[in-house]
């Protein structure tokens, strides 16, 4: 039997924007030069799904110096840039989105968890803001990030739905874990890698983003508009 979900909940990073090489490629530049020699597939292993200052104590230990705020905004423009630059979107990340909306009625939500202005400005160049109008959440901006449930309870309350009719779309561990401790339904994006959600009860794991579209669109649509 089908499941129905009342609404669908993205990760941005990775499941909507290609943007998490780039990132981690500008963060293992910033602290090779504070002294921390990361080769580019540790930075990405260390610090994928995460906020960077989620591992503040060790770019501290490694670097020896103090992770300061002056750092954080050189670290900030410098992605941002890069990001303008370098941005693509995930492919089939749009026919999901779409599908997502025509199956819930346009209760779709986006989130993140980086910081809004990074969510916001890529989903802006990627053609993707419109969707989501005012259903934009930030981890940034709750209680406790990711792999605290916060930002997905937040995503659910806005749209009105129950986080247990919430299906949720993720591509690491952290964000999967932050999905199902808001008992919402987790689908896992794999990106190439089988085992990333080993030991995680995700519902289902998928090879691409078109894949993930390609399922929405088997699932029975809800009769329910958007709030």
């Amino acid at each position: 039997m089908n499941p129905t979900f009342d609404a669908v909940l993205f990760d941005c990073d990775g499941v909507l924007a290609d943007s998490e090489s780039i990132v981690t490629g500008v963060l293992r530049e910033m602290l090779n030069e504070a002294g921390w020699a990361l080769t580019q597939a540790d930075c990405e292993r260390i610090f994928i799904g995460k906020a960077v200052r989620d591992e503040r104590a060790r770019i501290e230990a490694e670097t020896g110096q103090p992770l300061t705020e002056a750092w954080m905004q050189a670290f900030y423009a410098r992605r941002n840039q890069r990001l303008q630059d370098q941005l693509t979107l995930v492919p089939g990340a749009d026919a999901a989105v779409a599908a997502a909306h025509a199956l819930t009625g346009g209760r779709i939500a986006c989130a993140s968890g980086a910081d809004r202005h990074k969510v916001e400005m890529q989903l802006q160049q990627l053609g993707l803001h419109q969707w989501f109008g005012p259903h934009i959440h930030s981890g940034h901006e709750q209680a406790a990030n990711k792999p605290a449930p916060d930002v997905y309870l937040a995503a659910a309350a806005g749209l009105g739905v129950a986080p247990q009719r919430c299906l949720v779309i993720e591509d690491t561990p952290t964000g999967a874990r932050a999905g199902l401790a808001a008992s919402a339904t987790v689908w896992g994006l794999l990106h190439g890698n089988p085992g990333v959600f080993a030991g995680l009860p995700v519902a289902r794991t998928f090879t691409s983003m078109a894949a993930v579209a390609a399922e929405l669109q088997r699932l029975p649509a809800q009769r329910r508009t958007a709030p």
